[in-house]
């Protein structure tokens, strides 16, 4: 901007804002919408499909791995091609969902998804938290939507999956590939490069493998609970699942063979994971953008957040609700009624480091003039337009 040189920005998945920008004239854009080889040639993009794990456990199967998933691992191995088989992490905190009806338990004043605190997963002695608003509730014994019994926390980790995988072909070979296998640069190269040379057939991994391999002998990939990432307490969930099952999806038939995903989950028709099989970056952002508006949230208004850390829980509620009250007070003051003060609430995950973390969000067109009449203190860090709010 100050010398006027010409940025480029480039993604497949680009984020709702740089969408919204691009498509309201603040950037210029341009659309690459096939796959190019290294050629230069146009490629075809690897067939995904959303296997609904519902049905997989009406029919019997309680594997964490579909019918066709099982099936199109045993074909990868006999035709000594390789396969990625992709967890995400993210939001292992737990949600709660009903394996019957796909209902997922959710604040009804955030619309965000209650995250599982204390029990165990299966159980209903947990307690049911919104990290927005602090709202609790009780784990319910029965699904409230269709009264079925088959509500429960879920939750998964890379190891169970390299287990099954051992289960289902013992002479497989399989890498792993997380923080804990992990944790340096060189570790992570050294473990890529193995992949990469044949010396093994399946690899297991988070995040790290959704993006940026470019491996020819990959012909499936395999997707692991979808829905750990479509109901992190954050606005942008659907976002980022959008995003990381379209970027792993296409690891998959890179080189001359055809490449397959099967995308796994209790949710199918979700919008997310249905624009990602379809590979459809402008049916997400149209249905996303009439979320983002309808609660006022970023492109359509902007956020401040505000954190708090305490080596005592009570002195970090207490403070919390000071300050949340504080902003309110200003708000009727100065007459401002498009600002919202969101929360506060524990923050996610609510202790760090040894401090309680509590936090709350002002929702707002410029959150700066409501921050400019409150003496904010020390104490807390202030984060304008957060990439993340949980």
């Amino acid at each position: 901007w100050l010398e006027g040189a010409v940025v480029v920005l480039g993604s497949a998945t680009p984020d709702l804002a740089t969408g919204h920008a691009a498509r309201t004239g603040a950037y210029g854009h341009l659309r690459l919408p096939g796959r190019i080889e290294r050629s230069g040639a146009p490629a075809d993009r690897a067939d995904v499909y959303v296997v609904d794990m519902r049905q997989e456990l009406k029919n019997g199967n309680r594997s964490v791995f579909s019918r066709r998933l099982q099936e199109g691992l045993q074909r990868c191995a006999a035709a000594g091609e390789q396969a990625l088989l992709f967890l995400n992490r993210r939001g292992a905190g737990g949600i709660v969902s009903c394996r019957n009806c796909a209902h997922v338990m959710r604040c009804w004043s955030c619309t965000t998804p209650y995250t599982f605190h204390g029990g165990t997963a299966g159980n209903t002695s947990g307690t049911l938290v919104c990290h927005h608003c602090n709202r609790r509730r009780r784990m319910p014994p029965r699904c409230p939507n269709c009264r079925s019994d088959r509500i429960r926390y879920l939750g998964l980790g890379t190891q169970r999956v390299v287990d099954e995988v051992h289960a289902l072909l013992p002479d497989a070979r399989v890498l792993r590939w997380d923080r804990d296998s992990a944790s340096t640069a060189a570790a992570h190269a050294e473990l890529l490069r193995h992949f990469e040379s044949g010396e093994a057939d399946v690899l297991v991994g988070t995040q790290m493998i959704a993006k940026g391999l470019d491996i020819p002998s990959v012909t499936l990939v395999g997707v692991e609970l979808a829905d750990l990432a479509l109901y992190v307490p954050d606005f942008r969930a659907p976002e980022r699942t959008f995003q990381l099952l379209t970027q792993v999806a296409g690891r998959a038939g890179r080189g001359a063979t055809p490449g397959e995903a099967l995308i796994q989950t209790y949710d199918p028709s979700n919008y997310a994971v249905q624009a990602a099989a379809m590979q459809d970056y402008d049916a997400f952002y149209e249905q996303e953008m009439r979320h983002r508006i309808a609660h006022g949230n970023p492109p359509a208004r902007r956020l401040a957040r505000l954190v708090l850390g305490h080596s005592k829980e009570e002195e970090a509620r207490h403070e919390a609700q000071r300050l949340a009250s504080l902003l309110r007070h200003a708000i009727r003051e100065w007459d401002m009624p498009r600002v919202e003060i969101v929360g506060p609430a524990p923050a996610y995950p609510p202790r760090l480091r040894g401090a309680w973390r509590w936090h709350l969000v002002i929702r707002a067109p410029d959150p700066a003039t409501l921050l400019d009449k409150v003496s904010i203190p020390p104490a807390w860090a202030v984060d304008i337009d957060p990439a993340h709010v949980s």
